[in-house]
C-alpha cells in the first residue's frame, strides 16, 4: 500500500479542542472507531504505547507528534490528521523530554514493517520549510489532504 492511500479528507480535523494529549487521544480514538478504522482496544493501545515510546518530534519548522498503536488495534491502515486549537504537552521521541504540540498525526499501521518508512516519510516532509508553510496555511481538510497526497 502506498502511503498516500492512508489519507482521507474524512480523517482530518483541524479544530480539535483538547486540554491534554490524553484528551486528544480520546477524541480521535472515538472518531476512528466510528469510521471503522480501529477496534475497541485502540485507545488503551495507543495510550500504553505512548507512555513507553513517546512520539513527539521537534523539527526545525514545527513540533509534531506521531502517535500510533500496535497493529492489532488497527482495522484499516490510516493517517488521522489532528490540529489542536491549543498546544498540549507531550514527550519527545528518544529522550522523553517535555515539549508542546498542536499537530498530531495518528498513524494506523496494520503491517509493522511499514512503520519505520512512514515515520521517515513524515520526518522528511516536516523538515521541508515549503511543505510546513503550506500545511500551516491549509485551513480545510480537503487542502490538507491534497497537500499530503501530492507530497508523501
Amino acid at each position: 500500500m502506498e502511503y498516500k492511500e492512508m489519507f482521507d479528507p474524512n480523517l482530518i480535523d483541524l479544530e480539535v479542542e483538547a486540554s491534554s494529549e490524553e484528551e486528544a487521544f480520546k477524541i480521535v480514538s472515538a472518531k476512528l472507531k466510528e469510521q471503522g478504522m480501529v477496534n475497541d482496544g485502540y485507545i488503551q493501545g495507543i495510550t500504553d504505547r505512548e507512555k513507553k515510546f513517546p512520539t513527539g518530534l521537534i523539527t526545525q519548522h514545527l513540533n509534531i507528534a506521531l502517535p500510533h498503536s500496535d497493529p492489532e488495534y488497527v482495522e484499516k491502515p490510516f493517517v488521522f490528521v489532528c490540529r489542536l486549537k491549543n498546544a498540549v504537552g507531550c514527550r519527545q521521541m528518544g529522550d522523553s523530554q517535555e515539549m508542546e504540540v498542536r499537530d498530531l498525526f495518528f498513524l494506523g499501521i496494520s503491517d509493522g514493517k511499514n512503520q519505520v518508512g512512514l515515520l521517515q516519510a513524515f520526518m522528511n516532509l516536516f523538515m521541508d520549510e515549503t511543505f510546513v508553510g503550506a500545511y500551516q496555511n491549509a485551513d480545510c481538510p480537503q487542502s490538507v489532504y491534497q497537500l499530503f497526497v501530492e507530497n508523501i
